[in-house]
């Protein structure tokens, strides 16, 4: 399966697309807008394409080998090791675009482990801090594994290290021990957020490639092997997962702000293969 929508006045019938709470979806000049106006604290809003939100998550469409490549751009700049939920001039809430299997809604309701592979947006107050040393939010690239074989084994000593950390305020262990029960791995990206780049993801069976305009960006040696949906969105939420053992989920305010896509490809990769 594969394919390629360049936006020229509408969206592909493949992609369901999901306006909630103002969001908007704007195609103009073979480019689409995913936007709003404004957000407001405790109301939900987003605009996103995706194919996965009609199916069953055991017929989710994509699977290894395979490439994604995505040329986008956004209105704001992106957070910053030193962001805070009080800067200025900052992208807000969540925005991205890739493959994952919705583990959970935005009410905070979980339906099963994480499993993602895509290019991630979070700013302040979310703090997912998955991966240890690396802040728990920015503009990341980024592989969640948590539906592997052994992740449940790592169930256990999470929980001892993230109550020790709770008591201590140590939480150099429980760190480790999420990324190990995630099969977390993520790497900041420092191009600028607001001028146009071309992202690729290779995904394949045993190894995840990400590239940012040809220039590698980060490998993993590991990869999500269920089937995963397709999305690419913008919306005002936000989400804390701490080795302290905080789970929040909330919705921030924010003024206009967008993400644009010139294009989305889709297509199959025989392992072995390089774009």
């Amino acid at each position: 399966m594969q394919i390629f929508d360049d936006f020229k006045g509408k969206a592909d019938p493949h992609w369901t697309q999901v306006t909630r709470g103002g969001g908007t979806l704007q195609f103009s000049k073979s480019i689409l807008r995913m936007g709003f106006p404004s957000a407001k604290q405790g109301a939900y809003t987003d605009a996103q394409i995706d194919d996965y939100t009609m199916l069953a998550r055991s017929d989710y469409l994509w699977k290894p080998p395979l490439c994604m490549t995505v040329r986008a751009h956004s209105s704001h700049p992106a957070a910053t090791a030193q962001s805070t939920e009080k800067s200025n001039n900052i992208l807000r809430g969540t925005a991205g675009f890739g493959f994952w299997n919705k583990p959970f809604s935005m009410e905070g309701k979980v339906f099963t482990l994480p499993e993602a592979i895509w290019f991630f947006y979070s700013a302040p107050p979310s703090n997912m801090a998955l991966v240890p040393g690396v802040p728990g939010w920015g503009w990341k690239a980024q592989v969640i594994h948590a539906m592997r074989p052994g992740a449940i084994l790592q169930s256990i000593p999470l929980a001892l290290t993230m109550g020790l950390g709770r008591l201590t305020g140590n939480t150099k262990m429980a760190s480790s021990s999420l990324q190990r029960f995630a099969g977390s791995h993520d790497k900041h990206i420092t191009e600028d957020m607001t001028q146009w780049h071309t992202y690729v993801i290779e995904w394949r069976k045993n190894e995840s490639l990400f590239y940012i305009d040809d220039k590698l960006t980060l490998h993993v040696p590991q990869s999500p092997t269920r089937p995963l949906g397709f999305v690419a969105w913008l919306d005002n939420a936000y989400a804390i997962a701490t080795p302290r053992g905080e789970f929040i989920f909330g919705k921030g305010k924010s003024g206009a702000e967008w993400l644009e896509m010139d294009s989305v490809k889709i297509e199959p990769l025989e392992e072995g293969e390089t774009i």
